[in-house]
């Protein structure tokens, strides 16, 4: 059986992982071994932040939506609460997102939730 020498396989896997790994600090971007183990790293914080990014996100939104309802004289949470209990169906992103936007309407969803919670538990929703 023929040698193989694995220049030319050797070379496009150090380029594949040089392109890779452009834009890291110092050698970590020029030196393959230094630049292989930074690459993997890179890796492995993408996979665990595509995951974070999400947690944050919802955190923003919930913080938004307090801030707005406590303009109203409400907590996030008995806000919430009214909310499940009026039947409005709308996700914090958007609650969040329209808060934000259009102060207005997001009073008049705030004025519909207090009503209903004043009026106590008999008138829930079904």
């Amino acid at each position: 059986m023929a040698r193989v020498k694995r220049g030319v396989t050797a070379h496009a896997r150090h380029k594949k992982v040089l392109k890779a790994s452009k834009g890291f600090f110092g050698r970590s971007s020029t030196n393959y071994r230094i630049a292989l183990e930074r690459l993997e790293k890179s890796l492995q914080y993408a996979y665990r932040d595509r995951r974070v990014k999400k947690r944050e996100f919802r955190a923003l939104w919930i913080q938004r939506i307090n801030a707005a309802v406590r303009e109203h004289g409400i907590t996030y949470s008995k806000f919430i609460h009214g909310l499940n209990q009026t039947g409005i169906e709308i996700d914090r992103k958007v609650l969040a997102a329209i808060a934000f936007e259009d102060p207005a309407s997001f009073s008049e969803i705030v004025k519909a939730v207090q009503a209903t919670l004043e009026a106590g538990p008999e008138t829930e929703a079904a």
